[in-house]
Order: C-alpha cells, then sequence, then structure tokens
C-alpha cells in the first residue's frame, strides 16, 4: 500500500487479522520493511501489525533536502494519523531504534511500550566523521561500495554461512536504497542526540543488544536502558541485526514484554 507522508509517496504494509493494539516495526539504515516479514507473521493474530519503509529507502520516495531523526519521527506520527491509529507499541532496530526514541519523545502519549534494539542515543563527536565518510563513499562509489563491510558488521561469519537466503535478501535490499536516501539518513544520524532527554520517556522500555555488534556496541544501547526509566535491558548472541539473526529469542522476548504490557 502506498499513501503521501508529509508530501512523500510512503509504502507500508498492514497487518490486523487479529484487530488487536497496534505494533509498529521501523527498519534499519539500508533496509526496508521487508526485514520484520519473519516477526510480524508471528504477531499478526493477536495485533494490528504496521511496517514501513523509511523516506529514501525500500519503496518510498527518496527526499532530495537533507532531514533529521525529528523529521523521519514526524514522518511516523503522519502515518500513524492517516491510517487511524491513536497509540501503538512501537519496535525500532538500528536507526529505526533512533527514530522510535524520538517518536517517543516527540509523541510519548501515542507510545504503549518501546523496544529498541542495536540502537544508540546520540552520535559522539568523534564518531561524527564516520557517519560523513559513508554518505561521501555511497554518492561516490555507489552502495555496494560499502555492503561487504556492513554485512559484517550486521551479521556474525556462523549466521552467513548457515542462512545465505536470508543474507541475499538483506542485500538485495541495500543495494536497492536509493544512494541519496541512504546518504541524507547517514547525515540524520550523524547529528541525533537525545542523550539529555532519555529521562523523560515513560514508556514501559525493552533495550536488546547483539553481544558480537561492533558497530552500535552493547553498552551504547545498554546506556539507553540505563537512561530510561525502569527499562529492562537484554543481549543476545548476534551481531548487529540482533532481531534477524536471533529471531526466536528476540520473538520470545518481545512478547513476554508485550503481555507484561497489554
Amino acid at each position: 500500500m502506498q499513501v503521501n507522508v508529509n508530501g512523500i509517496d510512503t509504502r507500508y504494509v498492514l497487518g490486523n487479522e487479529g484487530g488487536g493494539p497496534w505494533l509498529t516495526f521501523i527498519h534499519q539504515l539500508g533496509g526496508d520493511l521487508s526485514i520484520w516479514d519473519q516477526l510480524a507473521g508471528y504477531f499478526r493474530n493477536d495485533f494490528t501489525v504496521l511496517r514501513y519503509d523509511v523516506r529514501g529507502h525500500g519503496n518510498t520516495a527518496a527526499p532530495t533536502a537533507p532531514f533529521t531523526v525529528a523529521d523521519l519521527s514526524t514522518d511516523l506520527a503522519a502515518l500513524l494519523d492517516t491510517l487511524g491509529a491513536k497509540s501503538t507499541h512501537l519496535v525500532g532496530m538500528s536507526m529505526g531504534g533512533a527514530i522510535a526514541q524520538q517518536f517517543a519523545l516527540d509523541h510519548a502519549s501515542r507510545v504503549n511500550t518501546l523496544t529498541l534494539a542495536d540502537t544508540f542515543a546520540c552520535t559522539l563527536p568523534d564518531a561524527r566523521s564516520i557517519w560523513d565518510q559513508r554518505a561521501e563513499a555511497a554518492r561516490r562509489d555507489g552502495l555496494a561500495s560499502l555492503m561487504p563491510a556492513s554485512l559484517e558488521r550486521w551479521l556474525t561469519p556462523n549466521f552467513r554461512g548457515a542462512h545465505p537466503e536470508v543474507v541475499e535478501q538483506i542485500r538485495d535490499v541495500y543495494l536497492h536504497t536509493t544512494v541519496e536516501g541512504f546518504a541524507l539518513a547517514c547525515a540524520a544520524l550523524r547529528d541525533f542526540d537525545v542523550r539529555d532527554r532519555l529521562a523523560e520517556i515513560r514508556s514501559p522500555t525493552l533495550a536488546v543488544a547483539g553481544r558480537h555488534d561492533t558497530g552500535t556496541p552493547p553498552a551504547a544501547t545498554k546506556a539507553i536502558a540505563d537512561a530510561v526509566p525502569g527499562a529492562r535491558f537484554e543481549v543476545l548472541d548476534a551481531a548487529h541485526l540482533a532481531p534477524i539473526e536471533q529471531s526466536q529469542r528476540f520473538t520470545a522476548l518481545l512478547e513476554t514484554f508485550l503481555q507484561s504490557q497489554v
């Protein structure tokens, strides 16, 4: 399905077989809504499950002007408004986790629970150049130049060897991300910083990290859990895409967390 959100043609998939509370999934940089296929299928009988492509990713149009994570939060609010969702349980991974944090701060009354996977609350000054380098490389050499290193960060060698079909799907989505959408998202993540506001979050919060995540070390995700009142922190035996690599364990954690709050 496509809908215009803040002037951007946006793709979303809505599964409401169960007609239950809303549950929204937000994907990573260089990903799209398909990363959540398995999880969406699992929860669709008990929740109204929403997945969508962030601007510049998947089949959502790429903007030409710079944007911030706050703008991406506004996109989600507009999408929920269009679909008639007053509130939602929110799950975000990596970039999606940054958007989810921002949304929980900007629209606190609309977040029933907050689940953050392999994400961070800010880009420290000494790491800002990494995002600039990735954006520059994408524009100069294309996303294929960044793909091998991304896969190494995202999934452990054992998982990549055992599940080539999953790796292939992730690679294909990454390579079909628009260069400008990717580069502008890098700039948004470079400037992201909500450290000083995390204590304002009142939604029940679950933070999950991959033990082998070198791009966003577990300490970065734990720092969020430490700052959000009452947040729970879990570590999985995975790299950056922990909800995918340890899908059964992540699903069990999320299910138990949601059941305790519904």
